[in-house]
């Protein structure tokens, strides 16, 4: 007797199926004949988002709370402030977009106190589902996020990157290494002059000038495209941006100089803003989260205001979550697979794996044989949402973002 009724034709089964984004919910239901009308209802009733609320009025909570549980939403509030009080209150609301979408047709007037609530709910489910597609504006230069990952080259200027790439001193070599990189399909060099390696000490701003301005000279003269300096100091930017490059890639996210938002707007430099716990030298001294992701996201969220109210356009601004600044192990594998919630801030998305100690410490090797390890970061960052990658090997870095997109973003065939 044949028992293998798995496989035949016609036969009964259940699965379930991994169908996120409206595109391939919609494709599914047409297959199976319905009408445009039911597609378009029933595709919104089948994603299912779980939105955080941190710090809302008490009131408005349990308003949003109760008009959402009878659309068939659920929603659960934090129990920090006394019950009675006017204090704040953090949400987890639970519920389709559909859900959402009747949630804030009845509370979108700006003069009511659930509409600007109800106004941030929908800018962040926009941002989640639908990836930002921005134009850095990099002096002359142009390029776009979101059609494709972005790979940025990393040129250390120092002489002691914890890496075993460092070329201090040597500005032939380095500028050598940039024109290899762009060769290699790189479309960002970053360019920095202070190791920023945990329990590293910082560098006098001479200092710094005089390790990175010869390099981004000498790379401008023979690379065009855009170079962005890694440094958390305005004067080492200005100079740098007067040497030829036209992007600011800041560690402390505009917090540890308070001209660098200013002279961003003033020079018109798309800025890179990063999160990290501490400095440095004192990063990882025992990082502690309470909430990782929120923390990360609400430091991000502020850098990102910082930028705009200095001048700084903020489709001009990427946000980088931190990947081993301020993180352990576990905190590094976690905000790669919750890294798709940055989105939700409506920013570009930049992740920074290459070589770092968290794949050192999960694989137990060196820097110099952590390539596979990067490599895999990136496609599953790529998957969970990252438009630019920062890496020390351009070539492998390029072919791995360009098969991840072809699953992710899709394959054009050509």
């Amino acid at each position: 007797m044949n028992t293998n009724t798995a496989s035949s034709p016609g036969s009964s089964g259940a699965r379930v199926l991994v169908l996120d984004s409206r595109d391939d919910i919609a494709a599914e239901m047409r297959r199976l004949g319905a009408e445009p009308r039911t597609v378009q209802i029933a595709s919104d009733r089948a994603r299912l988002r779980l939105v955080k609320l941190d710090g809302i009025p008490r009131v408005a909570a349990f308003a949003l709370k109760q008009r959402l549980e009878s659309f068939g939403g659920d929603a659960v509030l934090s129990n920090r402030a006394a019950p009675g009080t006017a204090a704040v209150v953090d949400c987890l609301f639970i519920a389709t977009l559909d859900e959402y979408r009747r949630l804030c047709g009845t509370a979108t007037s700006p003069a009511t106190t659930l509409g600007p609530i109800c106004m941030q709910i929908e800018r962040a489910l926009h941002a989640f589902d639908n990836r930002p597609t921005m134009e850095l504006r990099c002096g002359a230069q142009r390029i776009r996020t979101g059609e494709r990952t972005l790979v940025m080259g990393i040129i250390n200027a120092t002489p002691d990157s914890f890496s075993g790439d460092g070329l201090a001193g040597d500005v032939g070599a380095m500028v050598e290494r940039g024109e290899q990189m762009a060769a290699e399909g790189a479309d960002i060099l970053d360019i920095g002059g202070e190791s920023t390696r945990p329990g590293s000490e910082p560098v006098d701003v001479p200092t710094e000038m005089k390790r990175v301005l010869p390099v981004i000279e000498g790379i401008r003269s023979r690379v065009s495209i855009p170079i962005s300096i890694d440094t958390h100091k305005a004067e080492v930017a200005r100079g740098a941006l007067d040497a030829g490059a036209t992007i600011v890639n800041d560690i402390s996210g505009l917090r540890a100089d308070a001209d660098m938002a200013e002279l961003a707007a003033a020079r018109g430099a798309p800025v890179i803003v990063m999160h990290i716990l501490g400095t440095p030298r004192t990063m990882q001294e025992n990082p502690y989260y309470d909430d990782l992701m929120g923390e990360i996201a609400s430091y991000l969220r502020e850098s990102v205001d910082l930028a705009e109210r200095a001048g700084v356009q903020r489709d001009q601004v990427v946000i980088d979550p931190g990947f081993g600044f301020g993180k352990t192990v576990e905190h590094n594998l976690e905000i790669v697979r919750r890294l798709r919630e940055l989105r939700s801030l409506g920013q570009p998305v930049l992740l920074g794996p290459s070589r770092k100690s968290t794949i050192g410490k999960v694989l137990d090797l060196p820097p110099e044989e952590r390539l596979e390890g990067t490599l895999a970061i990136i496609a599953l960052a790529i998957a969970n949402g990252a438009d630019m990658v920062r890496v020390h090997d351009v070539r492998p870095a390029v072919r791995a973002a360009r098969m991840a997109d072809a699953v992710v973003r899709g394959w054009p065939g050509r």
